[in-house]
């Protein structure tokens, strides 16, 4: 099976790095049998640059004891990592945002390589999750300079991201939401109450494991803000923590930070409910906001 170009990317700069140190070369030894700069070099190795072939074949000569066969499975990895990604159609056009929207499309090229993720969801339900009103909601506050047709077409993106809790193999989704984020009435009752029907369906995928962390239990670790820990098949690099806010999204990768924050998530889920009592209590905030929905008609 291909793999989506940000896969492929990691899993051939792992590659290259193994051959460069196997071969007992540095970042600059590199670097001058490309006859370009080491920073070049470091970013190929970490999956952020988009390789040419001839660069490939140039570093394969320079490495040495490269087996034919490996080799063309470099190649192909290449080319997988020189397609498009599925999601670039929904993010071609969209103006960037220093901070909230810097690099669109960024999470989910991760999100797609992954095989499960752990999430704490503070302020807003995560993005697997949301439904399209919901996610429009969402999206508004956060973009106020951006036109509706961007916010829509990250809207359709969101949705898109969805097909993953279904498809063969499953993600794996385990979330653990506060519940400021069931009373919050995002976008209004009408549209939270609908949302909240819908995180009860969710919750009833046998991939997917949701946790309420109610008032009651109070303040936590975790409040600090929201993230995802997102696993990484080996192949295609190491786990990630993502986290947001008003600096930006950042990616963690160190064994140190992926420690801390599986730490703090497994805190946050020792003093959750369980998934029944959980989804009673979405169910009770969903009919409060179908109260004040009545209310005002």
């Amino acid at each position: 099976m291909e793999q989506e170009p940000t896969g492929a990317r990691r899993r051939l700069g792992a590659e290259l790095r193994r051959l460069r140190v196997n071969a007992g070369l540095k970042l600059d030894d590199a670097a001058r049998g490309l006859d370009c700069s080491a920073s070049k070099i470091s970013r190929l190795e970490n999956g952020k640059g988009v390789p040419r072939p001839a660069d490939v074949d140039v570093l394969l000569a320079l490495y040495g004891g490269v087996a034919e066969l490996e080799a063309e499975m470099l190649r192909r990895l290449v080319a997988q990592s020189r397609t498009r990604g599925w999601w670039e159609p929904f993010t071609e056009g969209l103006r960037t945002e220093r901070y909230v929207l810097p690099a669109p499309g960024r999470y989910t090229a991760v999100e797609t390589d992954a095989t499960g993720v752990d999430a704490f969801d503070l302020s807003v339900l995560h993005g697997l999750l949301q439904t399209p009103d919901y996610a429009r909601a969402v999206l508004a506050a956060r973009l106020p300079g951006h036109d509706g047709w961007e916010i829509d077409q990250l809207v359709h993106l969101r949705r898109r991201r969805h097909e993953a809790l279904t498809s063969n193999p499953p993600l794996r989704l385990r979330a653990v939401i506060d519940e400021s984020v069931l009373a919050r009435a995002t976008g209004g009752p009408s549209v939270m109450a609908d949302q909240l029907d819908r995180l009860l369906e969710i919750s009833r995928l046998p991939n997917v494991i949701l946790l309420v962390l109610p008032f009651s239990a109070g303040v936590q670790r975790a409040h600090a803000g929201r993230f995802s820990v997102l696993a990484i098949p080996d192949e295609l690099g190491s786990d990630l923590v993502h986290t947001e806010g008003h600096a930006g999204e950042f990616f963690l990768d160190s064994s140190r930070d992926l420690e801390t924050y599986r730490r703090v998530l497994a805190d946050a889920r020792a003093d959750a409910l369980e998934p029944e009592a959980s989804r009673v209590l979405i169910a009770h905030h969903r009919e409060r906001h179908r109260v004040a929905v009545a209310a005002a008609g």
